[in-house]
């Protein structure tokens, strides 16, 4: 789920930045090959230490990839729940 475009389905591209204030990773997605990219909801996420490092980088990255990635749980009428990063 995104902020501003609600579902987005497909083959999608995740790009993840450190926030302003450094202290957290910005998760954004867009359609391969698109320029448009939308805020993942519960992103920012908040780094482990203040001010992560490529390596901490590169790790939430990861953790991001495989939550949005990973089939999410299904509601009372068996669809799946919309993923988000707080959830």
């Amino acid at each position: 789920m995104t902020e501003e475009a609600g579902a987005v389905t497909g083959e999608l591209e995740l790009l993840t930045r450190p926030t302003h204030d450094g202290r957290g990773v910005e998760a954004l997605v867009g359609y391969a090959g698109a320029r448009d990219l939308y805020a993942v909801s519960g992103s920012p996420v908040r780094a482990v230490s203040e001010g992560p490092d490529e390596e901490e980088h590169r790790a939430a990255h990861g953790r991001i990839l495989g939550l949005l990635t990973t089939p999410g749980r299904a509601d009372e009428g068996g669809n799946e729940l919309p993923a988000d990063l707080h959830g």
